[in-house]
């Protein structure tokens, strides 16, 4: 809808690129078992190592993380537009919340929210649980949304709630 937004997952699969001190944290950390025959990152076997091991997950997020958000601040410092979206999935968990004037939250029932993820993912039932287990609860994240979009209807209802949410940060910002 116009408004300039930023892909925290996309900076995450860009600072584990192949050649990035990211990717090489990585591999010190995890092993060579994490790469495929390509020096790329093997997603699905640092998957099945992080989303049984917490303190693995940890060790991940604290690489990937810290280079997340600094590309994340970079990009608003350069922003010319008076409102950008930063989309990141995991605002909560990395408690970063309190770094965003307003934090939006797109919300479905948990049935939609698996099936949501293993249709994007490929993930089994089981492993994209697993995924979903190591966030926090949804309802928890709704609770602390400045705005929350339900997203479990049709996708014109989604889209008059985003312009609604759009429209009410666009006066709020002419107001600033």
């Amino acid at each position: 809808m116009g408004v300039p937004t930023i892909d925290a997952d996309r900076l995450a699969r860009d600072v584990v690129a192949p050649g990035t001190p990211g990717l090489q944290a990585v591999v010190d950390r995890f092993g060579r078992a994490v790469l495929n025959a390509d020096r790329t990152l093997n997603r699905e076997a640092l998957g099945a190592l992080v989303f049984v091991d917490t303190l693995a997950r940890h060790d991940l997020e604290g690489i990937i993380h810290p280079q997340v958000y600094a590309a994340i601040t970079r990009w608003f410092m350069a922003l010319e537009a008076p409102l950008g979206l930063a989309d990141i999935p995991l605002l909560f968990e990395t408690g970063h919340e309190q770094d965003f004037d307003v934090v939006i939250v797109a919300a479905c029932r948990p049935d939609q929210q698996l099936q949501r993820l293993m249709e994007r993912s490929g993930l089994s039932g089981s492993d994209a649980h697993a995924r979903i287990e190591a966030q926090w609860p949804l309802a928890d994240k709704v609770a602390r949304a400045h705005y929350v979009i339900d997203t479990s209807g049709t996708l014109d209802d989604t889209d008059r709630r985003t312009r609604d949410v759009i429209r009410a940060l666009s006066q709020r910002s002419a107001c600033s």
